[in-house]
């Protein structure tokens, strides 16, 4: 599991700035990929001196280090939030500012989110309709003072935004920065959600507060005390009662509140970013809050046709995609930014039938496929790549029993399971708790996978089909496809790159 704060993710930058000089050893470990293909920064990170020598208010913030490389203090929120302002500036044309304290947004970070969701959209794995008259629609659940996500996407794509939050600073700043780019403004509504009773803030009000400025008079033992308790979310609205009748969206997305309390987040005094205390923390933090949108998304189904939302927290990740398949989603989407040392996942879901639909031919060519595993890393032998074998089928929903002994899976798996397989990104989960019980039915897809130790380092994985006329038989040869190119990406030294959708 990892486990990492909110605020290192301005670490991306200095990974950046450490592709440019890599040494020897780097040099010879093959990177994987750090950001969205799309990202504007994927190719051209931020150049501090060009910046510099550009825009006199950030100069005082830049300096050299013996190697003469251009560098920021980024303890100091002041030149965090300068340099946020002028990348949206000069690579967006984008005017920008927030006070003291709001959470201040990483321009490359954040640019990959919303490449991911152009992604989605552009995938037509969920049909569009002609509502909202051909144009994308999203909603930014609580969009900050920064109201980094609906700047973005309007500017790049012309998308129109309804972005939410609570606080009156965080409403008035987002207004201020839609205000100030004219040129989008008419795209962007800022919403304000109404505070109920019960919402937390360090004082047990719904007031405003810095996260920065008053973590230390912070009553810990309520907050504690409550985290513990109860484990669900109860604050203000988060789509249902904000999303009007009859209203419809393409997408919503959203950078939850990660963490149940201030002794969870801490500070990173590696970086300052800021960030209030209704931006980063709930009672059950993210889990709670992701999973009360899921909740609210039940609720209103099709009014949308992509959920999503960043997930912090890879055992998050697992429970969330879990708790989404009990709903009963058509569709569920998982992706992972990597930045610097930083750890983020992206999850969507859909309640919205998809619009490819697996044909199944009634005869396939081979009833045996197999495939190598070659170049496997050290910490890794044959059981473990079985157990790899077994989550994999699991999270596909299928029926599986896995025999140590003889290293042998058995699997089990209906129409469902099989287009699970094929058309939802379920990489990322590893474990799941409890297996399907599939019948062997005529009609389900029943075949063994057996692992076979070579030589060091390389292993055989054989598929063998059970009942060739099955009416599933067809999808024999891609499913072991998409198994070889699971294991491949976990186990293999050559990893291939993150798939963004």
């Amino acid at each position: 599991m990892i486990i990492v704060e909110n605020s290192s993710r301005d670490l991306f930058y200095d990974n950046l700035e450490r592709k440019k000089m890599p040494s020897k050893k780097r040099r010879r470990k093959e990177e994987r990929p750090k950001i969205h293909p799309k990202n504007k920064y994927s190719d051209n990170p931020p150049d501090f001196a060009l910046l510099a020598s550009l825009y006199p208010t950030f100069k005082p913030f830049v300096f050299y280090t013996r190697e003469g490389r251009p560098r920021i203090d980024w303890t100091d929120f002041n030149a965090t939030r300068e340099l946020t302002r002028v990348l949206l500036l000069h690579d967006h044309n984008l005017h920008w500012w927030i006070p003291h304290g709001q959470l201040c947004p990483t321009v490359p970070n954040r640019s990959n989110y919303i490449h991911w969701i152009e992604d989605l959209l552009s995938s037509h794995i969920i049909p569009r309709d002609n509502t909202n008259g051909g144009n994308v629609r999203g909603f930014d659940i609580g969009t900050g003072a920064n109201c980094i996500y609906p700047l973005l996407g309007a500017s790049l794509f012309g998308w129109s935004f309804v972005a939410s939050d609570m606080t009156d600073v965080a409403i008035e700043w987002a207004e201020r920065n839609v205000k100030n780019n004219p040129n989008i403004s008419e795209l962007i509504e800022i919403r304000k959600v109404k505070c109920s009773q019960n919402t937390l803030s360090p004082e047990g009000l719904s007031g405003e507060s810095s996260y920065s400025e008053e973590r230390e008079g912070l009553p810990s033992s309520s907050l504690d005390i409550s985290a513990s308790e109860d484990k669900s979310y109860y604050g203000p609205a988060i789509l249902v009662d904000v999303v009007r009748d009859g209203e419809t969206f393409d997408f919503c997305m959203c950078n939850p509140p990660f963490f149940e309390s201030f002794e969870e987040a801490g500070l990173n005094p590696k970086t300052s970013c800021g960030g209030t205390y209704e931006e980063m923390v709930c009672p059950g933090g993210e889990k709670a809050f992701i999973t009360r949108i899921i909740e609210d998304s039940v609720v209103l189904k099709q009014s949308f046709r992509w959920y999503t939302s960043m997930v912090g927290r890879k055992v998050n990740l697992k429970f969330l995609v879990s708790k989404l398949r009990e709903v009963g989603v058509t569709v569920v989407k998982t992706t992972e930014f990597v930045q610097g040392k930083t750890f983020r996942w992206g999850l969507a879901w859909s309640f919205v039938p998809p619009a490819k639909k697996i044909v199944t031919p009634h005869v396939t060519e081979k009833n045996i496929l197999s495939f190598m595993l070659e170049g496997i890393q050290r910490q890794f032998g044959a059981i473990h790549v079985l157990q790899s074998v077994e989550s994999f089928f699991l999270a596909g929903g299928a029926s599986c029993k896995l025999n140590a002994s003889s290293f042998v899976v058995d699997i089990t798996a209906s129409a469902d399971h099989c287009n699970a397989l094929l058309n939802n990104d379920v990489k990322y989960i590893d474990e799941v708790a409890s297996c399907s019980n599939v019948q062997e039915a005529p009609s389900n897809l029943c075949f063994r996978i057996l692992v076979f130790q070579q030589i060091p380092g390389t292993l055989l994985v054989k598929g063998s089909l059970q009942h060739r006329d099955s009416a599933l038989s067809g999808l024999f040869s891609s499913i072991i496809q998409q198994l070889e190119a699971s294991l491949r990406q976990k186990f293999c030294k050559e990893k291939t790159g993150t798939n963004y959708i």
